[in-house]
């Protein structure tokens, strides 16, 4: 799903609001929280997941079409923890499909 059918399903959901209302509010949510990961900071949103930054080591590493050995730096790398409900709903989604696959 992309930025532009999260904006719609919202504002079809809530036919009160305006679609462009709906675009600037997800467009501050996302810059607010495109913020504060790249502040280093964590964003938990309960039923959802967490978000946080991790580090990784700089390392030796070898380029696969060559195999040419290079330097990889130091970099923070995104982590998503998934809530708990998020993962319920997924794995019973999962569950259905298996079943309606089966039969």
């Amino acid at each position: 799903m992309t930025k532009s059918e999260v904006i719609a399903a919202i504002a079809n959901k809530q036919p009160h609001l305006l679609q462009r209302d709906v675009e600037l509010a997800i467009k501050n949510i996302l810059g607010v929280l495109t913020t504060t990961l790249a502040n280093g900071d964590r964003i938990e949103i309960r039923g959802l997941g967490g978000f946080s930054i991790t580090h990784r080591d700089p390392r030796i590493g070898r380029n696969p079409k060559t195999g040419e050995i290079v330097s990889v730096p130091r970099r923070r790398t995104l982590h998503f923890k998934p809530g708990l409900s998020l993962r319920d709903k997924v794995n019973a989604s999962r569950e259905r499909c298996k079943t309606i696959r089966d039969a």
